[in-house]
């Protein structure tokens, strides 16, 4: 399996922004074993910087010996694995009935030919190919709800006062539901794994652009140079890898 995901090359960074006092995102960036993780922790300071660790240092511990189908069962079994522990944190450490310790996560898992998305929550994966970009991923959150349920103009949705509300995240209720698709892989293919911090500052063009530079790491540094050109109010995470 090495030999095969070695034509992958991928970049990854994160960023505290400029608002907030620490870093609750965390990466995780193994091409050489064809795995991408971006978690966004929620539940304030600890809890959600916790909560977005314990989640790359799972996955990143995994053996991911067999094919890739085998591979994304591991990475399924180690979230729900991840999702009662951080159930049980809360439990035993909360002094508040309404303590939150819980994480986005989206990850990407591929071969030469296929790739695997899996993810939870708001952060999002898209994939750039044929000068077009496509978002793969679609949010668990209340305003993507009421979009899709209720068939609400995303204008009107977005006024809603917890539009941003997660309907699913690691951590955040006893029966973990992941969403995943899976797709075939072209040449030149680039993909993008980030946190909301980075597709709420840039635009899609930005995105766009960004995926269509030279390389992963030159994506990268463009799409962080524009995101923390402005407010920069969340943090700010991404992985960018490319076929």
């Amino acid at each position: 399996m090495e030999a095969l995901q070695s034509c992958w090359d991928s970049a990854a960074r994160t960023d505290r922004g400029k608002v907030r006092e620490r870093n609750e995102d965390s990466v995780l960036d193994l091409p050489g074993r064809g795995i991408w993780l971006v978690a966004d922790g929620m539940g304030g300071h600890q809890n959600g910087a916790l909560a977005s660790r314990l989640i790359v240092e799972e996955i990143a511990e995994l053996s991911l010996a067999g094919n890739l189908d085998q591979q994304v069962r591991r990475v399924r079994q180690a979230l729900h694995v991840v999702n009662r522990r951080l159930g049980h944190e809360v439990t035993v450490t909360a002094d508040q009935p309404d303590a939150v310790m819980g994480s986005t996560v989206v990850a990407l898992l591929a071969d030469e030919q296929r790739a695997v998305c899996l993810w939870a929550g708001d952060s999002r994966c898209y994939l750039w190919r044929n000068q077009r970009l496509y978002q793969l991923s679609r949010d668990h959150s209340l305003m993507q709800q009421l979009i899709h349920e209720e068939h609400m103009e995303p204008l009107t949705a977005a006024k809603h006062p917890a539009a941003n509300a997660l309907t699913r995240a690691i951590g955040a209720h006893e029966r973990l539901v992941l969403d995943i698709i899976e797709f075939s892989i072209q040449p030149g293919d680039t993909l993008l794994l980030c946190s909301d911090g980075l597709y709420q500052a840039v635009s899609s063009g930005i995105l766009s652009h960004a995926l269509g530079l030279l390389s992963p790491a030159a994506a990268i540094e463009y799409l962080f140079t524009h995101a923390l050109s402005g407010p920069a109010r969340d943090n700010i995470s991404a992985v960018v890898m490319r076929r």
